[in-house]
């Protein structure tokens, strides 16, 4: 069995002031109270809240300058989708924009691929979907079904599709336990993905993108709502 992880001072700080951080009580802009009395205020010292502060600088929530002080970061107007993960556990709201994203994303990515993608790429689909239906847990099937649409985006040939892609399974992966209704039953999430691999390998990019949102669709309801 692996060993848990077992959380230092350091990490349960950087996850107090990130959460402080991200639920405002140190607004974006402002700058942190002096290093001495912000440690007294959590019970740490100064070396650890400095490691917990390099962490969050490299994070995107702070910026440090010497001899003036730390400043949260305005993340939401200068941040990237890296933080993404960080924001999902903070607050569930965020997966609805999410989804949005990932609807409109997958589309794309769908008919791109349907359009570039190389035989061996076809392939490559073929026995990832497969993968899907042989499963033999839901989380294994989960995971199965993200290499599929790792692969898409691979096949559209571009970089940047493949980057949104890992970035939006970066957020979503840490919580998918909560997630995995559509994933039960490895035949239903295969006959789910299975049209857009076959759009795809036809080269028909309008079907590629109908099934891709057509698959999507469905999943996002089962994995909010439940099944109907």
């Amino acid at each position: 069995m692996e060993a848990l992880p077992r959380e230092t001072v350091v990490d349960v700080l950087e996850g107090r002031l990130r959460e402080d951080i991200l639920a405002g009580r140190h607004p974006a802009g402002s700058y942190l109270p002096p290093e001495r009395r912000l440690a007294d205020g959590y019970g740490v010292t100064r070396t650890t809240l400095k490691h917990a502060f390099g962490r969050l600088v490299q994070a995107g929530l702070l910026e440090t300058r010497h001899g003036v002080g730390t400043r949260v970061r305005d993340f939401a107007r200068l941040g990237g989708a890296d933080l993404l993960p960080m924001l999902v556990r903070h607050s569930p709201d965020w997966f609805g924009e999410i989804f949005e994203v990932r609807r409109d994303v997958g589309a794309l990515i769908a008919e791109r691929a349907a359009a570039r993608a190389t035989r061996a790429q076809q392939g490559e689909l073929r026995e990832l979907l497969d993968a899907v239906r042989t499963a033999e847990s839901a989380d294994a099937v989960q995971l199965a079904d993200v290499e599929v649409h790792r692969a898409l985006a691979r096949a559209t040939g571009n970089r940047v599709y493949v980057l949104l892609t890992n970035t939006l399974f970066n957020a979503y992966l840490p919580v998918r336990a909560a997630l995995v209704g559509p994933f039960t039953e490895p035949a239903a999430a295969h006959a789910r993905l299975a049209p857009v691999v076959a759009a795809v390998e036809a080269g028909d990019g309008d079907a590629a993108r109908r099934a891709a949102e057509a698959y999507l669709t469905a999943t996002e309801r089962i994995m909010l709502d439940g099944p109907a």
